[in-house]
């Protein structure tokens, strides 16, 4: 069937409304309905990013859009993305590539350069593709940055598409939400609006619909579909880390909520396993007696480093060890468990040398020249099971821990680990996502009796739960389409 929009945009009344989740919808409904359809974000914020099939890097919930379409993931879906490495700084990736570190205000200027680089993918996109479903960033009534925006607005008034509106009713205020921002809005954004969606309700619909008659009053658009709270989803997050949910798995997991915490979708499959408890524990946080200790990656080892220090980390992963706990390290966490990190350009920060915590036997020096690549080999131990993921670093790690390999990458030694085996460290991000790598890794950190965990069906089936809600979104769509 066809859909009526070549290029259409979905954004947001806030972060975290759903515009990742309805533009994954859209995309694998068109799809199953056998429309070449392509996703796009002009510009992201994210720590949680995947490496491209043609070598690049991309935020990750483009990644999970292009599952939805049945695409491999590509630099033009994601033109533009932003990795805080402070409150105020960020690396600037465009095409996939690192093309500097710039301060908020040296970026804001920046912003007419990059819309450049967006116009070219979508430009790149639209002739390749039937339809391309847009992901807009954060909501589009902020004011301080409509100056130069290319996230929203700005992106949806240089390419002259329509634009759908979602609102999280499960924060509260929906209405006011909707209404608040169109007030934002000049009028020829107003008129690109086509229609709201009111995302993650859960209750009696008939007592939602007098509210429901009153915005298309107030607004004069219609609200095109009420998407339903669906629980247990095992989608790629954003940037956020997500609330655990509620378990009662006998293997404890923890892993420390770094502040500069990057691809924490590494934990996904430990979530999703029913043995494992894992838990993200923050600043303050007591830090609880657990079978296997998580140190994730970080956009900032030297600044997360300092943190972990100062939340007692140290003493804690000493006493964890002692009483025969594992430790693993992953990329950031990877380094720190070493004995330094060296940053003499001050890619990351202020140049400098910290002492790391000095678990393993390797000192990293982080460079100016990134890693970007998807692996696979097999683990070094558990009779060799087979591992596949990828890499995203600045900075090479050595020293004698890496005699003893974490695994072997396309025939090369990868990683570390402890001559006690009781540490082991990786650059690999994803590790845990095959099953029978996720199983080795459990087993060898003491968990008997491993349940297999399909990470990629749950995520499928995730996806066909989404796109099955979504379907009076998509027909609401097409009727508006053929009405125009």
């Amino acid at each position: 069937m066809n859909f009526p929009y070549a290029t259409l945009m979905v954004q947001g009344t806030t972060s975290d409304a759903g515009k990742s989740t309805v533009v994954a919808a859209l995309c694998r409904l068109l799809m199953r309905d056998g429309v070449k359809v392509v996703p796009f974000k002009p510009q992201n914020m994210a720590l949680n990013s995947a490496v491209t099939a043609d070598g690049g890097e991309i935020g990750r919930a483009q990644a999970l859009q292009a599952q939805a379409a049945g695409l491999a993931p590509h630099t033009d879906m994601n033109p533009v993305l932003l990795k805080p490495s402070s409150d105020i700084g960020a690396q600037v990736i465009v095409h996939g590539k690192v093309r500097a570190d710039m301060n908020a205000r040296d970026y804001h200027q920046y912003k007419t350069v990059a819309m450049q680089a967006v116009l070219e993918s979508w430009r790149r996109l639209s002739s390749a593709y039937d339809a391309i479903v847009v992901e807009g960033a954060g909501s589009p009534a902020e004011i301080n940055l409509r100056e130069r925006d290319i996230a929203n607005m700005g992106f949806a008034e240089a390419v002259d598409c329509p634009v759908v509106l979602v609102a999280d009713i499960d924060r509260g205020g929906v209405f006011a939400h909707i209404v608040g921002t169109l007030s934002c809005l000049s009028e020829s954004e107003r008129n690109r609006i086509v229609g709201f969606v009111i995302n993650r309700f859960r209750g009696d619909i008939s007592l939602l619909q007098p509210g429901l008659d009153w915005l298309e009053q107030q607004t004069g658009k219609p609200v095109l579909a009420v998407l339903p709270y669906l629980h247990g989803l095992f989608l790629d997050a954003e940037d956020a880390i997500q609330p655990a949910q509620a378990t009662q798995g006998r293997f404890k997991v923890i892993v420390p909520a770094l502040p500069r915490i990057s691809n924490h979708t590494d934990f996904d499959a430990l979530r999703a396993h029913p043995d494992v408890d894992l838990r993200f524990i923050g600043p303050g946080q007591t830090i609880p007696p657990a079978d296997l200790v998580v140190l994730p990656g970080s956009k900032n080892t030297r600044g997360d480093l300092a943190w972990l220090i100062a939340q007692g980390w140290p003493q804690a992963l000493r006493k964890h060890l002692r009483y025969g706990g594992k430790v693993i390290g992953i990329c950031g966490g990877y380094q720190m468990l070493g004995q330094s990190v060296a940053d003499p350009q001050g890619v990351e920060g202020a140049p400098g040398v910290s002492p790391a915590l000095g678990l393993l036997d390797i000192d990293t020096e982080i460079t100016l020249s990134k890693r970007l690549a998807q692996v696979e080999g097999r683990c070094a131990f558990a009779d060799g099971a087979t591992v596949s993921g990828y890499e995203i670093h600045m900075g090479t790690s050595q020293g004698t821990a890496t005699a003893t390999p974490a695994f072997y990458i396309d025939g090369r030694a990868e990683g570390a680990r402890s001559p006690d085996d009781q540490i082991l460290g990786t650059y690999l991000h994803g590790l845990f996502d095959t099953s029978q790598a996720l199983s080795a890794l459990l087993r060898w950190a003491g968990l008997d009796g491993v349940v297999d965990v399909d990470l990629c069906t749950l995520r499928e089936q995730s996806l066909d739960r989404m796109a099955d809600a979504a379907l009076p979104l998509l027909e609401a769509l097409r009727r508006l389409g053929r009405a125009s």
